[in-house]
């Protein structure tokens, strides 16, 4: 007899449970990013290098494909992707995938790298850990080579808020009119073409006692988290700063 042949479903090729969404899955690309920081295995900088790679990944992420979002959420777009999300769910989607990965690189750079660099004589120091004499330089650092090149922005009425370029460091200041206690908001951009990261001379090299460390110190501390620095911005302002605070 012949042989009945087998009848094979039919495939909807429409139907959203064949798909995986583009932006999910390239966070997942991104995630095996981040184990190759979080493995051991790894030589030391080279999980710092694919921390950085993490976080300039999603920089770009961000920029490009979140804001791609928003501006579909903003035009009512309601269109499905393959996989059956909107928009807004794609969003919702992002969030709760990506925030627990960030969480994890911080994590990790505070409670394993940080310690691990310091082992091998590399200190990242904030201003609260430096002695007088690292923040004396620091301070002169900042009098000759920062201050001469920031130019601040007021926003007020009549000041709309500026225009804030993409990867730019910022500080937010509240400044607060001697005569008139009123305050005001500006913004002021730290310029690309200036170190990040300030390396002390040799004879400030010093941690607990112990010398010829190559310290690190973020050159910005001294107008952020001293109130006795204030006067280092209130020459910029009209008025004595307030509060200081930075993004992103």
């Amino acid at each position: 007899m012949a042989r009945a042949k087998e009848t094979v479903p039919e495939i909807n090729l429409s139907d959203s449970q064949y798909y995986f969404n583009r932006e999910l899955s390239w966070l997942e690309f991104n995630r095996r990013v981040l184990h190759e920081a979080l493995d051991a295995r790894t030589l030391l900088l080279e999980r710092l290098k694919f921390l950085a790679i993490f976080s300039s990944n999603l920089d770009e992420f961000f920029m490009v494909r979140v804001a791609a979002l928003k501006q579909q959420v903003e035009a009512s777009v309601s269109t499905l992707t393959p996989d059956g999300r909107t928009p807004p769910e794609q969003l919702d989607a992002i969030s709760q995938v990506l925030r627990p990965m960030v969480v994890e690189q911080h994590r990790h750079f505070e409670q394993v790298l940080r310690p691990a660099l310091i082992e091998h004589g590399v200190y990242l120091l904030n201003y609260i850990d430096l002695s007088q004499e690292q923040r004396l330089y620091l301070q002169d650092f900042y009098e000759k080579r920062i201050f001469p090149v920031l130019t601040p922005l007021a926003v007020d009425p009549g000041h709309p808020f500026p225009f804030i370029s993409n990867l730019s460091l910022n500080l937010a200041v509240v400044v607060k009119d001697p005569e008139t206690e009123e305050e005001h908001f500006a913004r002021v951009k730290v310029p690309s073409s200036l170190p990040r990261f300030v390396t002390f001379p040799t004879e400030l090299r010093q941690v607990d006692g112990k010398s010829k460390h190559p310290d690190l110190a973020r050159p910005i501390a001294a107008c952020s988290h001293k109130r006795d620095d204030a006067d280092l911005l209130e020459r910029r302002f009209s008025g004595r700063p307030e509060r200081v605070g930075g993004w992103r």
